[in-house]
């Protein structure tokens, strides 16, 4: 067997765990061609296949899966203790990697890390927004951001929001052409723009009250969308009613341009939190992040 260099390993297990060459190249920084490389020089020099390649995706053989149960768990305890040595330096260094939904980024999340990169010139973050509830063990987030409800009961949890009012909205054109609705039953004869879940993709179900109960509504209308934004958009321009957060749809309402229904059939939807795994693995930057993300009293 030829010598393997670790570097190589590192490799292999990021095309294992992303199960795609085309998105382990682009999380690594390289050419899918240099990984390819890379992964049938480390074969060769095994002498046994890691990975099961097909048109449409890339799986571990039983070796690879071997290598990625039994190894994978060591060089990433080495990886947390030179991210623990490093931190013993007077400045946070090292990438924190985030998930949480695309509105959330822009208003809660940038503005309040946004200052950090001039203090800090050493730290980098790295931030995906994505409407999955990203397992960010397995894909390997420092930090997930959702709202509380959503959050696993085994992770650490850090309040960011208070809890999120909800609103339908509407604009006033839709409005000259549909009557307001004064109950949820009322939202069956209008044109709703839905959401479909990342997750499972399915059609959101507006999550309501109605006489102090809980109330699904499964609307249903001409528009589906799978980002916020896009319905805020499509609302805007009189398509139909939306079902959005305060913080975003609010300053229209302020404004004039989309009229608030229903207020009280929209409960408030938890508040955000920041979430991740194990205080023990928390490198110095990644707390000054958290620190820069939660709710300041």
């Amino acid at each position: 067997m030829g010598r393997v260099d670790i570097k190589d390993i590192q490799i292999f297990f990021a095309v294992a765990r992303e199960r795609s060459f085309t998105r382990a190249a682009a999380k690594l920084g390289m050419t899918q061609s240099a990984l390819s490389h890379i992964m049938r020089g480390l074969e060769t020099r095994l002498g046994v296949r890691l990975l099961t390649r097909t048109t449409r995706s890339v799986a571990p053989t039983e070796a690879g899966e071997r290598l990625l149960q039994n190894v994978a768990p060591y060089l990433d305890k080495i990886e947390a203790e030179i991210v623990a040595i490093s931190d013993m330096g007077d400045t946070p260094t090292g990438t924190v990697r985030i998930t949480a939904i695309e509105h959330v980024v822009d208003q809660i999340v940038w503005p309040r890390i946004a200052p950090l990169f001039k203090q800090y010139p050493d730290l980098h973050v790295e931030i995906s927004s994505d409407y999955r509830m990203v397992d960010i063990a397995a894909e390997r987030y420092d930090i997930g951001i959702r709202y509380g409800d959503l959050v696993e009961k085994d992770m650490i949890a850090v309040r960011l929001t208070p809890d999120e009012p909800m609103m339908i909205v509407g604009a006033p054109a839709y409005f000259e052409w549909h009557s307001k609705p004064e109950a949820p039953q009322d939202l069956m004869r209008h044109n709703c723009i839905g959401l479909r879940l990342a997750s499972s993709g399915g059609l959101y179900a507006w999550e309501l009250q109605h006489e102090g109960r809980p109330f699904e509504a499964k609307v249903h209308g001409q528009t589906v969308f799978t980002s916020t934004y896009a319905i805020l958009n499509a609302a805007l321009s009189g398509v139909g009613l939306a079902f959005l957060p305060e913080s975003l749809a609010g300053p229209h309402v302020r404004d004039g341009r989309l009229v608030s229904v229903m207020p009280d059939a929209c409960p408030p939807f938890p508040g955000l939190y920041a979430y991740y795994t194990s205080r023990r693995n928390t490198s110095r930057a990644m707390t000054v992040v958290i620190d820069a993300l939660r709710i300041k009293t």
